[in-house]
């Protein structure tokens, strides 16, 4: 049954937020929009926990407000509808990324690019249309556009999926844009974390032969053995690193600390790609001689479009690609976050939200 709630008063929810650049969370009440009538209610179950998130917690990048409420891989089930929502009932499972909102009229928003869009409004940490601070999934309800809602497919599990919205479509949106899904392909993959992880995934589900290129020796075995790679190199390794040399048709750069791109453009083939989806707090080096020497590209990519997640949830669904995780309860987050931060994550965590985010 539809409920009429867009003429209701705002919802009381409760979440965790910083409150500072310190980036310590903490209990916070707060309140969300009413549902209009081309609104989403969801109860949220399980949110991701993602680099950009202990990023924005603490002022990395400059742009924090706060409080901060954070989390862009959203899932849940949905308790309410707006009255012209067509996309969603009740029951459903429902995620929601990095995006709620954007012009809806500019060429990105028209080729499904939202994630473009040069007023795009994200989950959190950004201004909605009504002039609200929009606060992301580390809270026991959301209210979401349904546009903006990702539709779950029945057998994927919510608290393994939930990273998908972020690192999945991270990954995967730049491997279809660039041509680096071909079957046969050579694609080095930069970093095992949490998107590097999901990238061999997808990868290996495309038929591509994959390479992960990694500082830490130590991953080997679970590269090769466990997530399907094919090769393993050490970053650090002058001799693995010359061997590959002019090997590889594209890669993927999933770091987010400062490192260098050298040794990267080296590996690849002329007309190779080598695309950065991670996010340093600090300028990168490009050198220009080898990317004229072998007509090569160095790219970034974002997310995808509503479409394109989309796209992805459902063929993650049909391969059974899920993210690997470690479920934890909410009051566990500042730990999480030091963790993270030491790069202690197998690969990413995820807040059971449902279960342990109470009224105290």
């Amino acid at each position: 049954m539809v409920k009429l709630a867009e003429q209701e008063p705002p919802q009381e929810a409760l979440g965790w937020a910083a409150r500072d650049a310190s980036g310590l969370l903490s209990p916070f009440k707060f309140s969300r929009r009413a549902t209009g009538e081309k609104d989403v209610k969801f109860k949220v179950l399980f949110c991701g926990i993602c680099h950009s998130d202990l990023h924005s917690l603490r002022n990395d990048w400059g742009f924090s407000t706060f409080p901060l409420v954070p989390g862009h891989e959203i899932v849940g089930e949905v308790v309410e509808v707006g009255s012209k929502v067509g996309k969603f009932k009740v029951g459903d499972k429902v995620g929601v990324g990095c995006l709620v909102g954007s012009c809806a009229s500019c060429d990105s928003c028209h080729d499904h690019l939202e994630s473009y869009c040069p007023k795009a409004i994200w989950t959190y940490n950004s201004i909605y249309h009504d002039g609200t601070m929009t606060y992301g999934g580390y809270s026991n309800v959301m209210v979401v556009d349904e546009h903006f809602g990702i539709k779950f497919p029945q057998n994927m599990p919510l608290e393994t999926g939930a990273p998908l919205l972020c690192a999945g479509i991270t990954v995967y949106s730049p491997m279809r844009f660039f041509g680096l899904d071909r079957t046969g392909d050579h694609l080095g993959v930069v970093g095992l974390g949490g998107l590097g992880h999901v990238a061999v995934k997808f990868a290996k589900a495309m038929g591509v032969k994959v390479t992960v290129i990694s500082s830490s020796p130590g991953k080997r075995e679970e590269a090769l053995q466990r997530l399907g790679a094919d090769a393993f190199l050490v970053s650090s390794d002058t001799n693995q690193v010359q061997a590959a040399m002019g090997t590889m048709d594209g890669i993927i750069d999933t770091v987010s600390v400062v490192h260098p791109i050298l040794p990267l453009i080296g590996l690849l083939k002329h007309n190779g790609k080598l695309v950065l989806v991670g996010s340093p707090d600090r300028p990168l080096e490009l050198p220009v001689f080898p990317l004229l020497s072998g007509r090569k590209i160095v790219a970034g990519s974002c997310i995808g479009g509503l479409k394109e997640t989309q796209e992805m949830i459902d063929f993650a669904a049909k391969h059974n690609i899920t993210a690997d995780v470690e479920v934890v309860p909410v009051d566990y987050l500042n730990m999480a976050m030091d963790r993270l931060a030491k790069g202690d994550v197998k690969y990413r965590f995820v807040i059971d939200i449902g279960n342990t985010l109470k009224e105290a």
